[in-house]
């Protein structure tokens, strides 16, 4: 199994602690970021890791040099223009995956219990039942949040953030209406790689996006019950300093 870790981000809101190192070796707990997602990963399933670098790269790279998980192929993706963002690091790293099944995908800065052997299994499972085609599956949650993933009984139909105001539905709802917050981890088809019409730096619920509008279906897949962690800012760097990570 191929996964990515998106590790590109500036993480600017952790500033000055990422200044002079990059957001995905910030330490919890005593390791990085980075490796209690790598370690999430390999337990898994995955066998071959994709990371993507922008600034600091070289300090990633280093790190991954020197502490590669056992019988893991590791590689690195850099945007030393950059960073894309999550959708254009994608895209930009389509090169590297062998598309030979479903590639997991997760934000560096997330950590969390999400079962994500679960979450795979849910997805091949929703990808060969007749009709469904499932592209992409997405990990949300009903928690308090002011950007919402919308769905209907047909899969992802938009989003919106509450408090800045902004929306954008790719079509008329068929049935009710579920909001979610996205999670920060999704599994993703490899042929996404090839249908994608955008380029550049862009975020990639805006790629779901123009894939639902073009009749792609992405699903949701609710692990509200599961423990889950943004460590993006500096207090929520403090409340995963003081969990069991």
């Amino acid at each position: 199994m191929e996964a990515m870790i998106l590790a590109a981000g500036l993480g600017k809101r952790l500033a000055p602690l990422t200044d002079a190192v990059p957001k995905a070796l910030i330490p919890v707990r005593g390791r990085p970021l980075l490796a209690h997602v790598m370690e999430r990963l390999v337990a898994a399933g995955a066998t071959r890791l994709i990371v993507n670098t922008s600034r600091h790269g070289d300090q990633i790279a280093k790190y991954l040099e020197g502490h590669p998980p056992r019988g893991v192929e590791i590689l690195v993706s850099p945007e030393p223009d950059g960073p894309f963002d999550t959708g254009g690091g994608f895209l930009a790293a389509g090169r590297l995956f062998r598309r030979d099944g479903p590639i997991l995908l997760h934000a560096v800065d997330v950590l969390s219990r999400i079962p994500l052997e679960a979450l795979l299994a849910g997805h091949r499972g929703a990808r060969e039942h007749p009709g469904n085609r499932v592209l992409v599956t997405l990990a949300v949650q009903d928690r308090p949040s002011a950007r919402r993933l919308l769905f209907d009984d047909h899969g992802l139909l938009g989003w919106e953030h509450r408090e800045a105001g902004r929306a954008r539905r790719v079509r008329e709802s068929a049935g009710p209406v579920h909001d979610f917050a996205f999670a920060g981890i999704h599994v993703a088809e490899p042929e996404i790689l090839d249908l994608a019409e955008r380029t550049g730096t862009f975020p990639i619920v805006e790629l779901y996006l123009d894939l639902a509008a073009r009749g792609y279906r992405i699903e949701p897949a609710d692990v509200s019950a599961h423990a889950w962690q943004d460590v993006g800012t500096p207090e929520r760097l403090r409340e995963a300093e003081a969990g069991d990570w």
